[in-house]
């Protein structure tokens, strides 16, 4: 009977691949109408066809979307590896600037120091300087004075001398005794006296030059090292504007590794969720896909048991 054929070519096909929809369809085969029967048998085609198409369309769709998924992950981890290169950079730099504003600093105080020193040493030698000017000054005024004071009296010695050899009073000298010369003391004595004074105006005049000199080379040292704590505290500002930039570049270029870190977490998550949807899919979906044709190869078989072909032309044809 067609029935019996329909319903064992459906059985026959359910039981091999495990369809229970077609298993359910055959023992409906046995006990509807045929009209029923075969608007199910149609229902069921146009089913399985539908879903053998959304399988290839979701297929596609899952090997699209893993291709895309892996092309933005490694896009994002070059970005993630040239940010994390950019950040070491960074960090190197602004360590090394601020090494190097630290130096500077330290040197810059150094030579403050230095200034100090130089303005007390200055000082002290100013008035070292000024002591001995004025001590020359004051030997040469005092011995002056007493130049003065001995060339009177050896003058006035030199005038009553005179007057005792005019008018002798008392004894002739003994024998043999010379007289006194009071010229000669008096030239030695006066001599030594004008070459002290001639010494004292020749350390004050080589105290002057010295001071001068000393001035000088102070004054030099000065204007030298202020040039140089200038250009230095120039380049502490604009080491500083450099590395201000470069923090605030660090800060957005680790703003942005976090985003892209982010997006390769979100990019993850994604993944799993194809492998979710997808694994099964494209795993099995040329048996699923071969599985559906045979479902509806013996779909369309019982159909036509039904409207009257033989079973025997479908097991010949098998």
């Amino acid at each position: 009977e067609r029935r019996e054929a329909a319903s064992l070519v459906l059985s026959q096909v359910g039981n091999k691949l495990h369809s229970p929809r077609l298993s359910a369809l055959a023992y409906q085969v046995k006990l509807d109408a045929f009209t029923r029967v075969k608007k199910a048998i149609d229902d069921m085609i146009a089913q399985l066809l539908k879903e053998k198409a959304d399988e290839i369309k979701h297929k596609d769709f899952c090997v699209d979307e893993f291709n895309t998924n892996q092309l933005q992950t490694e896009k994002k981890e070059r970005e993630k590896q040239d940010l994390i290169a950019k950040i070491e950079d960074l960090e190197m730099t602004i360590k090394a600037l601020t090494e190097a504003i630290d130096t500077l600093k330290a040197e810059i105080a150094e030579m403050q120091v230095q200034l100090k020193r130089a303005g007390e040493d200055r000082e002290k030698e100013n008035k070292e300087f000024q002591t001995t000017v004025a001590d020359q000054r004051e030997t040469q005024k005092l011995l002056k004075a007493a130049l003065s004071v001995l060339a009177d009296f050896y003058k006035k010695s030199e005038a009553a001398s005179l007057v005792q050899k005019q008018e002798p009073v008392g004894p002739p000298p003994p024998a043999g005794f010379e007289t006194y010369n009071k010229n000669a003391a008096s030239g030695g004595v006066m001599s030594m006296i004008e070459q002290i004074i001639s010494d004292a105006k020749a350390m004050e005049a080589e105290a002057i030059r010295s001071e001068e000199d000393a001035q000088k080379a102070y004054e030099d040292f000065v204007k030298e090292t202020n040039a140089s704590i200038e250009a230095k505290s120039k380049d502490i500002v604009e080491k500083s504007e450099v590395r201000a930039k470069a923090e605030e570049e660090l800060v957005e270029t680790k703003e942005a590794k976090e985003a892209v870190m982010l997006e390769l977490e979100q990019l993850s998550n994604y993944n799993a969720q194809l492998h979710q949807s997808c694994d099964f899919v494209l795993k099995n979906f040329d048996l699923r896909q071969t599985a559906r044709d045979e479902e509806v190869e013996a779909l369309k078989q019982a159909k036509a048991i039904l409207s009257g072909a033989k079973f025997e032309e479908f097991l010949q044809s098998a």
